[in-house]
């Protein structure tokens, strides 16, 4: 499956060598390997809002759309055209059904856990869908490769998003939003540096921030507590500061993936 059109990001992303991968390992077990490009749907259903939410101020996770619109929706809609009635992944998860209700459980391996990354699935999907890794721990997953000779026995873990690959995450959204100077301040107002544009922050975050000394009232590092959009600022405090702490969080787009709840709900 092919998500990304990679002819300008070929240096970042891997692709080819993962086809590669998939090639070999399905000769060796004596199995077709079909290969489908979802590159428009990707583009069109989870970039372009990937886009729009950093245009907003806020920071999206892409690979949890991903997971909702194209691996178990175009995807899933693909393996059943071909005659499956599910869909396997890798997903370190675990599915649970009881009274006709599935449930979506955490891994084995906690330090695999990925049951975040698909909390949008519903019913219907969850139904359709196998994730034979949640019952094992990393470990154990390396070893039966290992033993089957797959190339990938020893493959590094992959982490963050293709398309952005190893270079700055700042680096990679220049290219598709505008910059637009603003200030960085702390939290008394004080002016500290210029920033390039909100979307290239993100809430929490230190590195990248690059405020030298001269600043401040202690050495501790520096982190962002706050975006304000409406004046183009960057607020910023020094270690385990207050701002940092929240009680209270608003939440929007509410999926629940078993029954509708009445609301209010106590947790």
């Amino acid at each position: 499956m092919k998500n990304w059109d990679e002819d300008d990001d070929d240096q970042y992303c891997n692709a080819a060598e993962d086809l590669a991968d998939a090639q070999q390992i399905a000769k060796k077990l004596g199995i077709k390997l079909h290969t489908v490009n979802f590159s428009h749907e990707y583009w069109e259903d989870v970039f372009e809002h990937f886009l729009s939410e950093h245009k907003k101020g806020r920071t999206p996770n892409p690979d949890v759309l991903c997971n909702q619109r194209i691996k178990f929706k175009a995807f899933l809609d693909y393996a059943k055209d071909l005659g499956a009635n599910k869909i396997a992944t890798g997903h370190y998860a675990r599915i649970d059904k009881s009274n006709s209700q599935y449930f979506l459980k955490a891994a084995i391996d906690g330090n695999k856990d990925q049951s975040y990354f698909l909390h949008l699935l519903d019913q219907e999907q969850l139904s359709q869908s196998l994730f034979p890794l949640g019952e094992l721990n990393k470990n154990e997953v390396r070893d039966i490769a290992t033993k089957n000779n797959f190339v990938t026995a020893n493959k590094k873990d992959s982490t963050g998003i293709c398309f952005i690959g190893e270079r700055p995450f700042s680096e990679f959204l220049t290219t598709y939003l505008p910059k637009e100077k603003g200030n960085i301040i702390d939290e008394k107002g004080q002016f500290i540096k210029h920033h390039q544009g909100l979307p290239f922050y993100t809430i929490g975050q230190r590195k990248g921030l690059e405020i030298g000394g001269g600043h401040g009232d202690s050495s501790e590092p520096w982190f962002v507590a706050e975006k304000r959009l409406d004046s183009n600022e960057i607020v910023v405090v020094q270690g385990d500061h207050p701002s940092l702490y929240h009680q209270t969080l608003i939440a929007d787009s509410v999926h629940w993936i078993g029954n509708e709840l009445n609301l209010p709900h106590q947790c």
